[in-house]
């Protein structure tokens, strides 16, 4: 018997018929209600996905953004003053005086450079254009081999009146002297910051050396000539005339060891040294170009020296006027008893006997004057009753 097939459609139909039955209207709308709310429900959870996707999207996209223009700013602020920083070193480049100048004196230069002293035809543009050594020895130095006071320039009057003529004013030459010696006049001393007048007995006022023999010698003026010595020794650019305490305080001493105690002369003063140097092809030493280079800095570009400090002809000065010199007291030194003076002293004072000034200056005894023991007249070269001045 095959029933399975027959038996198979009534059971579905029959429980087909009991569902559309028991489906009354009231429960398909409770059915009907329940699948839209669950549908809103689907639909709504699938909108706050989607949106909270979209969300976390665009916060991605917007932290790419800030990145990438945090990246963008940094490389267009951090570019700019690199070449802007650039610009001045070239400026810098092109205005440094000079490329001789020393490493260690590099700080210094920048300081001066801020203040412009590199500015062509001022005095620090002057000084770096020195070298910078050590200071050589002192072997072989005399200062006799400078020809001090000797008529350099074939004037006919010694250096020393040609100084006193040109830097004192108001001036009595001495009657008979061919318009050279000066017996009086008034200094307007320049290291003192002083007026005074002129006394020859005792002698007041000397002549400087503005570059010390000595510190020529070694830094520079020891492979010099005869006549390059002589030069320099007896040039108007080198010297000055000024208080004789102050020349002997002064001594050889260079810009870092003195200056002038007239605050208001120290620019010219170093600018006048940097010009003798530069002339005659003399180094400076490391301390000297540092102090040389303080005094110039607080000097507003001085200018590199060039004032005409040549000699006025004999006769010729300020205000001149020629008299006889009066004579002078003259202490006898020797009254009989005692040590006399040797021949070969040529009129030396007492038992002392100095062969040139240089032995007398190594005594301390310079200047000396007519009267005091050593002075001879091979020491007075002048006949001005002062040796060694």
């Amino acid at each position: 018997m095959d029933r399975g097939p027959a038996a198979l459609p009534v059971t579905v139909h029959d429980h087909v018929l009991t569902l559309v039955h028991d489906w009354t209207p009231m429960r398909f709308s409770s059915f009907l209600n329940h699948a839209t709310n669950r549908l809103w429900a689907g639909v709504v959870f699938a909108l706050i996905t989607v949106l909270g996707l979209a969300l976390l999207s665009a916060c991605a996209d917007g932290g790419d953004v800030e990145v990438s223009a945090h990246d963008a700013s940094w490389t267009l602020e951090s570019s700019p003053p690199t070449a802007a920083t650039a610009e001045p070193e070239a400026e810098t480049e092109a205005t440094t005086p000079s490329e001789s100048s020393e490493d260690e004196d590099t700080s210094e230069e920048t300081e001066q450079g801020r203040a412009g002293g590199s500015t062509p035809g001022t005095a620090l543009a002057m000084l770096d254009e020195l070298a910078v050594k050590g200071r050589a020895p002192k072997t072989g130095y005399d200062a006799d081999l400078f020809s001090w006071r000797s008529d350099a320039d074939h004037n006919g009057c010694d250096t020393r009146n040609d100084v006193l003529r040109r830097d004192l004013r108001d001036i009595t030459l001495k009657a008979g002297s061919k318009g050279c010696v000066v017996i009086a006049g008034d200094l307007s001393d320049q290291y003192k910051g002083e007026t005074y007048a002129f006394d020859r007995s005792p002698n007041n006022i000397d002549i400087d050396h503005i570059v010390a023999r000595s510190n020529a010698w070694q830094t520079g003026a020891a492979t010099f000539d005869e006549d390059t010595l002589k030069d320099l020794g007896n040039d108007p650019l080198n010297l000055l005339a000024v208080s004789s305490s102050l020349n002997r305080q002064k001594g050889d001493g260079d810009a870092a060891t003195w200056l002038p105690p007239a605050k208001s002369y120290r620019c010219e003063y170093v600018s006048r040294q940097i010009a003798i140097k530069h002339k005659y092809d003399l180094w400076v030493v490391k301390a000297e170009k540092t102090a040389m280079k303080r005094v110039l800095g607080a000097c507003n570009n001085q200018p590199a020296f060039t004032k005409n400090v040549a000699w006025p002809d004999p006769g010729e000065g300020d205000n001149v006027t020629t008299a006889k010199e009066q004579p002078s007291s003259k202490k006898k030194t020797n009254s009989g008893s005692g040590p006399k003076s040797s021949e070969s002293g040529t009129g030396s004072s007492g038992s002392v006997f100095y062969k040139n000034c240089t032995a007398a200056r190594d005594a301390g005894a310079a200047p000396v004057r007519r009267g005091d023991p050593g002075y001879a007249s091979h020491l007075d070269r002048d006949g001005d009753g002062v040796g060694c001045e």
